[in-house]
């Protein structure tokens, strides 16, 4: 991802927060026959404060990858949305498109068989808890010998990331007011309309208020 300092995102919190809030990831990788990615969820490491996530793939994608060999690209998409040349007012201007996005890239660490259980608890808790009568694991009508099946059709990884590239485009280059127009394009009834994005500009631009 080619990187423009004006959307640099490098802030820790804000890249975690990017994380929890958009699990479902890319991964990415080069192998002998060229590039492959699959799509999985991934968790932070709830026992760091860094970057560290936490994920499993089923099998034989570990194999695909040379998971825990080579270098795992994990691609992060947050909220993203068209923006209409025509919300910028009577200038010369054409269209784009905003997006908040993040690149991991590191060789990730292989989990135990007690680790991958502990993580892929994790993952059926953290969603069904927005749920008014959550479904956990360990549950029934799934008894052990059913989990501990499945979980051996998958290898669970831990990823430390050794690079980070990052970057929010939000419109940071227009002025206020346009922001404001845009945000309000987003967030109203029209084919374009993205609620998620809005918020994401509206946020950047308090900080950018607060800030001066």
């Amino acid at each position: 991802m080619r990187q423009n300092p004006s959307f640099a995102m490098t802030d820790v919190s804000e890249l975690r927060r990017l994380v929890d809030r958009n699990p479902w990831a890319t991964l990415v990788s080069s192998a002998d026959d060229g590039p492959v990615a699959s799509h999985y969820a991934v968790l932070l490491d709830d026992e760091r404060d860094d970057l560290t996530i936490v994920g499993h793939v089923g099998k034989p994608d570990d194999l695909i990858h040379g998971l825990g060999e080579r270098e795992l690209l994990v691609v992060v998409q947050g909220p993203h949305g068209y923006i209409s040349p025509g919300w910028y007012g009577d200038v010369a201007s054409v269209p784009t498109w905003n997006f908040v996005s993040a690149h991991l890239t590191g060789i990730p660490e292989l989990l135990s068989p007690d680790e991958n259980l502990r993580v892929l608890d994790r993952l059926v808790a953290h969603f069904e808890s927005r749920l008014t009568e959550p479904r956990l694991m360990w549950e029934r009508p799934n008894d052990e010998a059913y989990i501990e099946r499945l979980a051996r059709g998958t290898v669970g990884f831990r990823l430390t990331p050794t690079r980070v590239v990052a970057k929010r485009k939000l419109s940071q280059n227009k002025s206020a007011d346009v922001v404001e127009r845009i945000i309000g394009e987003l967030s109203g009834g029209g084919p374009y309309a993205q609620p998620e994005l809005a918020a994401e500009m509206q946020r950047a631009l308090d900080a950018r208020g607060a800030e001066r």
